[in-house]
């Protein structure tokens, strides 16, 4: 067992609008991301099956070739290795769930 808070992580700058802090156990990874109005995560994909729960504010996300925005409250599901970016639609707060964990990202990438 082993406790975190938000607070106590580095928060890492992604660019001048996205920020990111994560956790990672054995099997999955929570990272919480932190948007600027505008900010935006490029189209990209990987092998990791993705859970987006909006806490504050709003995405427009799109996933293949569907848009769609999601608000505070709902949660979206990205199969793994489909290309996907969004774009915060207001200053956005979102907890994102990754499995497997996300081996990038603990190596520096």
């Amino acid at each position: 067992m082993q406790l975190y808070s938000w607070n106590a992580l580095k928060k890492e700058a992604i660019n001048d609008k996205l920020w990111r802090r994560f956790v990672s156990g054995q099997r999955v990874t929570l990272a919480q991301f932190s948007f600027a109005k505008g900010g935006t995560v490029p189209r990209h994909q990987h092998e990791n099956e993705q859970l987006t729960y909006v806490v504050e504010g709003a995405l427009r996300v799109t996933v293949g070739d569907e848009e769609v925005i999601v608000r505070r409250g709902e949660v979206l599901h990205i199969p793994s290795d489909v290309p996907h970016s969004a774009v915060a639609l207001e200053d956005t707060i979102d907890l994102e769930v990754f499995s497997p964990v996300r081996a990038d990202w603990l190596a520096g990438r």
